[in-house]
Protein backbone atom coordinates (compact mmCIF):
# COMPACT_ATOMS: atom_id res chain seq x y z
CA UNK A 1 0.00 0.00 0.00
CA UNK A 2 1.24 3.47 -1.29
CA UNK A 3 1.30 6.30 2.21
CA UNK A 4 -0.38 9.29 1.80
CA UNK A 5 1.94 12.30 2.25
CA UNK A 6 0.69 15.41 3.90
CA UNK A 7 2.28 18.91 3.26
CA UNK A 8 3.34 21.00 5.98
CA UNK A 9 4.03 24.91 5.85
CA UNK A 10 7.32 25.47 8.13
CA UNK A 11 7.82 29.43 8.55
CA UNK A 12 11.49 30.51 8.52
CA UNK A 13 12.45 33.87 9.97
CA UNK A 14 15.35 35.50 7.65
CA UNK A 15 18.04 36.92 10.50
CA UNK A 16 21.19 38.41 8.84
CA UNK A 17 23.89 38.19 11.94
CA UNK A 18 27.33 39.92 12.81
CA UNK A 19 26.03 43.35 10.22
CA UNK A 20 28.06 46.34 9.81
CA UNK A 21 26.36 50.03 10.00
CA UNK A 22 23.23 47.94 9.94
CA UNK A 23 23.52 46.40 6.51
CA UNK A 24 25.41 43.36 5.06
CA UNK A 25 26.04 40.39 7.81
CA UNK A 26 25.23 36.36 7.19
CA UNK A 27 21.76 35.44 6.59
CA UNK A 28 20.70 32.63 9.03
CA UNK A 29 17.12 30.40 9.31
CA UNK A 30 15.65 30.24 12.58
CA UNK A 31 13.41 28.17 13.35
CA UNK A 32 11.18 28.17 15.98
CA UNK A 33 8.86 25.34 18.45
CA UNK A 34 11.21 23.12 16.70
CA UNK A 35 9.96 20.42 18.85
CA UNK A 36 7.41 18.79 16.53
CA UNK A 37 10.32 17.84 13.79
CA UNK A 38 12.52 14.87 13.28
CA UNK A 39 16.01 15.10 12.44
CA UNK A 40 15.10 14.33 8.94
CA UNK A 41 12.88 16.79 9.06
CA UNK A 42 14.96 19.69 10.20
CA UNK A 43 17.48 18.78 7.99
CA UNK A 44 14.90 18.97 4.47
CA UNK A 45 13.99 22.56 6.38
CA UNK A 46 17.28 23.93 5.78
CA UNK A 47 18.20 22.49 2.26
CA UNK A 48 14.99 23.96 0.97
CA UNK A 49 15.94 27.11 3.16
CA UNK A 50 18.89 27.12 1.48
CA UNK A 51 21.03 29.27 4.14
CA UNK A 52 24.75 28.66 5.60
CA UNK A 53 22.89 27.58 8.75
CA UNK A 54 19.45 27.43 9.91
CA UNK A 55 19.06 27.42 13.47
CA UNK A 56 16.46 25.29 14.99
CA UNK A 57 15.27 26.40 18.70
CA UNK A 58 13.22 23.73 20.67
CA UNK A 59 13.00 23.68 24.56
CA UNK A 60 15.44 22.64 27.15
CA UNK A 61 15.84 21.56 30.60
CA UNK A 62 19.72 22.63 31.06
CA UNK A 63 19.73 25.92 29.13
CA UNK A 64 16.76 28.92 28.08
CA UNK A 65 16.75 27.23 24.55
CA UNK A 66 17.80 23.94 22.63
CA UNK A 67 19.62 24.84 19.00
CA UNK A 68 20.68 22.57 16.34
CA UNK A 69 21.81 23.71 13.29
CA UNK A 70 21.67 22.11 9.60
CA UNK A 71 23.43 23.31 6.60
CA UNK A 72 21.83 22.78 3.25
CA UNK A 73 23.66 18.77 3.49
CA UNK A 74 24.11 18.23 6.87
CA UNK A 75 23.89 19.07 10.76
CA UNK A 76 27.17 20.96 12.65
CA UNK A 77 27.48 21.01 15.94
CA UNK A 78 28.15 24.79 16.42
CA UNK A 79 27.03 28.07 14.52
CA UNK A 80 28.36 31.53 15.46
CA UNK A 81 25.85 33.53 13.27
CA UNK A 82 22.96 31.19 13.48
CA UNK A 83 23.45 31.62 17.46
CA UNK A 84 23.99 35.33 17.32
CA UNK A 85 21.11 35.51 15.00
CA UNK A 86 18.26 33.13 17.11
CA UNK A 87 19.10 35.56 20.83
CA UNK A 88 19.02 38.44 18.87
CA UNK A 89 15.76 37.23 17.49
CA UNK A 90 14.89 35.96 20.76
CA UNK A 91 15.11 39.23 22.22
CA UNK A 92 13.90 41.39 20.39
CA UNK A 93 10.47 39.56 20.46
CA UNK A 94 10.67 39.60 24.47
CA UNK A 95 11.12 35.88 25.14
CA UNK A 96 14.82 36.36 26.33
CA UNK A 97 15.34 39.57 28.09
CA UNK A 98 18.04 39.05 30.70
CA UNK A 99 21.72 39.93 30.11
CA UNK A 100 22.79 36.23 30.92
CA UNK A 101 21.23 33.14 28.79
CA UNK A 102 22.30 30.08 27.55
CA UNK A 103 21.94 27.40 25.00
CA UNK A 104 21.76 23.59 25.23
CA UNK A 105 23.67 21.80 21.96
CA UNK A 106 24.96 18.58 20.87
CA UNK A 107 28.57 19.40 22.53
CA UNK A 108 27.17 20.72 25.70
CA UNK A 109 25.81 23.96 26.88
CA UNK A 110 27.50 27.30 26.08
CA UNK A 111 26.64 30.54 27.74
CA UNK A 112 24.97 33.99 25.96
CA UNK A 113 25.76 37.22 26.38
CA UNK A 114 23.26 39.66 25.58
CA UNK A 115 24.40 43.22 26.08
CA UNK A 116 23.76 46.60 24.21
CA UNK A 117 21.64 45.02 21.30
CA UNK A 118 24.46 42.50 20.33
CA UNK A 119 24.47 38.52 21.53
CA UNK A 120 27.58 37.27 22.42
CA UNK A 121 28.26 33.37 22.31
CA UNK A 122 30.66 31.23 24.02
CA UNK A 123 33.49 29.45 22.77
CA UNK A 124 35.85 27.33 24.39
CA UNK A 125 39.70 26.73 23.71
CA UNK A 126 40.52 23.29 22.98
CA UNK A 127 43.30 22.17 20.68
CA UNK A 128 45.96 23.10 18.08
CA UNK A 129 47.47 20.98 15.37
CA UNK A 130 50.07 21.62 13.32
CA UNK A 131 50.19 20.54 9.42
CA UNK A 132 53.46 19.39 7.63
CA UNK A 133 55.00 21.10 4.62
CA UNK A 134 53.42 19.03 2.31
CA UNK A 135 50.09 19.63 3.44
CA UNK A 136 50.83 23.48 3.66
CA UNK A 137 51.71 23.90 0.01
CA UNK A 138 48.30 21.54 -0.36
CA UNK A 139 46.38 24.32 1.41
CA UNK A 140 47.70 27.09 -0.02
CA UNK A 141 47.70 25.96 -3.87
CA UNK A 142 43.91 25.37 -3.38
CA UNK A 143 43.53 29.10 -2.71
CA UNK A 144 45.78 29.85 -5.94
CA UNK A 145 48.24 31.00 -3.43
CA UNK A 146 51.88 30.72 -2.80
CA UNK A 147 53.85 29.51 0.41
CA UNK A 148 55.36 32.99 -0.03
CA UNK A 149 52.27 34.84 0.45
CA UNK A 150 52.00 33.23 4.01
CA UNK A 151 52.78 36.12 7.69
CA UNK A 152 56.36 35.26 8.29
CA UNK A 153 57.10 32.91 10.80
CA UNK A 154 53.27 31.78 11.22
CA UNK A 155 52.38 28.92 9.24
CA UNK A 156 48.58 27.43 8.66
CA UNK A 157 47.47 25.34 11.74
CA UNK A 158 44.24 23.37 12.82
CA UNK A 159 42.39 25.27 15.53
CA UNK A 160 39.57 24.20 17.24
CA UNK A 161 37.12 25.92 20.30
CA UNK A 162 34.67 23.48 19.42
CA UNK A 163 35.05 22.53 16.07
CA UNK A 164 37.93 23.09 13.64
CA UNK A 165 39.10 25.04 11.23
CA UNK A 166 42.38 26.05 9.29
CA UNK A 167 43.58 29.19 10.02
CA UNK A 168 45.45 30.93 7.48
CA UNK A 169 47.62 34.49 8.02
CA UNK A 170 48.41 36.13 5.04
CA UNK A 171 50.40 39.07 4.84
CA UNK A 172 48.72 41.20 2.87
CA UNK A 173 45.15 42.79 2.11
CA UNK A 174 45.79 41.63 -1.24
CA UNK A 175 46.44 38.54 -1.06
CA UNK A 176 43.63 37.38 0.88
CA UNK A 177 41.55 39.47 -2.04
CA UNK A 178 43.38 36.85 -4.40
CA UNK A 179 41.93 34.23 -3.65
CA UNK A 180 40.78 32.30 -6.16
CA UNK A 181 39.20 28.26 -4.66
CA UNK A 182 39.78 24.85 -6.06
CA UNK A 183 36.90 23.66 -3.91
CA UNK A 184 37.09 20.24 -4.10
CA UNK A 185 40.65 20.58 -2.66
CA UNK A 186 39.42 22.60 0.19
CA UNK A 187 36.56 19.77 0.52
CA UNK A 188 39.04 16.87 0.32
CA UNK A 189 41.43 18.94 3.31
CA UNK A 190 38.35 19.38 5.35
CA UNK A 191 37.47 16.04 5.01
CA UNK A 192 40.79 14.17 5.98
CA UNK A 193 40.97 16.68 9.03
CA UNK A 194 37.34 17.03 9.77
CA UNK A 195 36.87 20.28 9.78
CA UNK A 196 34.31 23.16 9.31
CA UNK A 197 36.39 24.99 6.73
CA UNK A 198 39.49 27.40 5.82
CA UNK A 199 39.72 30.73 7.31
CA UNK A 200 42.16 32.94 6.19
CA UNK A 201 43.16 36.18 7.27
CA UNK A 202 45.06 39.48 7.51
CA UNK A 203 46.09 42.03 9.79
CA UNK A 204 45.87 44.44 6.54
CA UNK A 205 42.10 45.64 7.16
CA UNK A 206 39.87 48.17 4.75
CA UNK A 207 37.59 49.93 7.11
CA UNK A 208 39.38 52.02 10.13
CA UNK A 209 38.09 50.52 13.50
CA UNK A 210 38.68 46.57 12.42
CA UNK A 211 41.78 44.50 13.06
CA UNK A 212 41.26 41.55 11.31
CA UNK A 213 39.96 41.31 7.76
CA UNK A 214 39.08 37.46 6.93
CA UNK A 215 37.36 35.22 4.61
CA UNK A 216 35.64 31.87 5.12
CA UNK A 217 35.78 28.59 2.57
CA UNK A 218 33.45 25.64 3.73
CA UNK A 219 33.02 23.48 0.51
CA UNK A 220 32.21 20.18 3.14
CA UNK A 221 28.87 22.59 4.16
CA UNK A 222 28.22 23.31 0.87
CA UNK A 223 29.14 26.83 2.05
CA UNK A 224 31.27 27.84 -1.31
CA UNK A 225 32.54 31.40 0.78
CA UNK A 226 30.52 32.75 3.84
CA UNK A 227 30.19 36.94 4.38
CA UNK A 228 30.38 36.38 8.06
CA UNK A 229 31.50 33.23 10.66
CA UNK A 230 31.60 33.41 14.25
CA UNK A 231 33.03 29.86 15.01
CA UNK A 232 35.83 30.90 12.82
CA UNK A 233 36.33 33.90 14.08
CA UNK A 234 36.32 32.98 17.53
CA UNK A 235 39.22 29.84 16.45
CA UNK A 236 40.73 33.19 15.53
CA UNK A 237 40.87 34.79 18.23
CA UNK A 238 42.71 31.40 20.05
CA UNK A 239 45.26 31.66 17.02
CA UNK A 240 45.74 35.04 18.23
CA UNK A 241 46.33 34.61 21.47
CA UNK A 242 48.69 31.31 21.59
CA UNK A 243 50.06 31.32 18.32
CA UNK A 244 51.09 35.04 17.67
CA UNK A 245 51.00 36.76 21.34
CA UNK A 246 48.39 39.36 20.49
CA UNK A 247 48.19 41.49 23.08
CA UNK A 248 44.18 42.22 23.33
CA UNK A 249 41.25 41.71 25.23
CA UNK A 250 38.65 42.30 21.83
CA UNK A 251 39.53 41.95 18.67
CA UNK A 252 37.16 43.17 15.92
CA UNK A 253 37.27 41.17 12.42
CA UNK A 254 35.84 42.78 9.16
CA UNK A 255 34.80 39.53 6.51
CA UNK A 256 32.84 39.43 3.51
CA UNK A 257 34.40 42.03 1.76
CA UNK A 258 35.91 40.30 -1.25
CA UNK A 259 33.23 38.05 -1.76
CA UNK A 260 31.44 38.45 -5.71
CA UNK A 261 28.49 39.67 -4.01
CA UNK A 262 30.29 41.66 -1.15
CA UNK A 263 27.99 41.55 1.93
CA UNK A 264 29.65 43.60 4.45
CA UNK A 265 30.14 42.04 8.49
CA UNK A 266 31.78 42.53 11.46
CA UNK A 267 32.34 40.02 14.55
CA UNK A 268 33.66 41.27 17.56
CA UNK A 269 35.64 38.50 19.61
CA UNK A 270 36.27 38.86 23.20
CA UNK A 271 39.15 37.02 25.08
CA UNK A 272 38.47 36.14 28.81
CA UNK A 273 41.87 35.55 30.88
CA UNK A 274 41.43 33.47 33.89
CA UNK A 275 44.44 32.55 36.10
CA UNK A 276 47.02 33.95 33.30
CA UNK A 277 45.37 31.49 30.90
CA UNK A 278 42.85 31.88 28.10
CA UNK A 279 39.75 30.79 29.74
CA UNK A 280 36.67 31.57 27.17
CA UNK A 281 36.09 33.27 23.80
CA UNK A 282 33.06 35.21 23.27
CA UNK A 283 32.29 35.94 19.59
CA UNK A 284 29.16 38.46 18.83
CA UNK A 285 27.66 41.57 16.99
CA UNK A 286 24.17 42.80 16.21
CA UNK A 287 21.75 41.20 14.25
CA UNK A 288 19.03 42.14 11.89
CA UNK A 289 15.57 40.58 11.53
CA UNK A 290 14.29 40.44 8.34
CA UNK A 291 11.13 39.03 6.30
CA UNK A 292 9.67 35.48 7.16
CA UNK A 293 9.83 32.76 4.51
CA UNK A 294 7.49 29.68 3.93
CA UNK A 295 8.91 26.23 3.26
CA UNK A 296 6.63 23.26 1.98
CA UNK A 297 7.56 20.11 4.00
CA UNK A 298 6.29 16.71 3.09
CA UNK A 299 5.20 14.46 6.01
CA UNK A 300 4.76 11.31 6.78
CA UNK A 301 1.02 10.72 8.14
Amino acid sequence: MTSLMTMAQVSVMVVNAFTYQGEGGNPAGVVLNADEYSQVEKQEIARLAGFPETAFVSRSEVADRKLEFFTPNKQIAHCGHATVATFSYLNQIGEITSRNSSKETIDGNRDIILENGMAFMEQKPEFFKKLDDDKISDVMASLSLKVDDLMDGNPPMISNTGVSFIIIPLKSQEALKNIKTDLDVINAISEEFDLIGFYAFSTDVVDEGHDITARMFAPRYAIPEEPATGMAAGNLGYFLYEQMNYNADQIVIEQGYFMDKPSKSEIIVRLNEKGGKLHNIMAGGTAKVGKVITVTLDQQP
